[in-house]
């Protein structure tokens, strides 16, 4: 899952994206979301994740482009995912897979 880092020099900015999804399958979420970031050509250089004891999850994709976090809200079935990024061309890739997701 983990691919090569690269550096590119990019100016100093940095580019957020958040919604709420109508999912919160912890295992379905974890592998869609690894999967939108692979084709959308992010750089994942760790994950952790936390189950809570009675419900609820947290996760977390480092990138070498900076981070995605999702936290589920299982008794409203939804999620709320935050992306930061310095790379906006990767980010609008992403975008434009999360419609799969909800």
């Amino acid at each position: 899952m983990k691919r090569k880092e690269e550096y590119i020099a990019l100016d100093a900015q940095m580019f957020h994206f958040d919604l709420w999804i109508n999912q919160s399958n912890p295992e379905k979420l974890k592998t869609e979301i690894a999967l939108m970031l692979e084709k959308s050509k992010f750089t994942i250089v760790n994950f952790i994740e936390h189950h809570f004891p009675i419900k609820g999850y947290t996760a977390v994709w480092l990138l070498a482009e900076s981070h995605l976090a999702i936290h589920t809200f299982p008794d409203q079935e939804k999620t709320y995912l935050q992306i930061s990024s310095c790379n906006n061309n990767k980010l609008q890739i992403l975008k434009e897979e999360l419609p799969s997701l909800y």
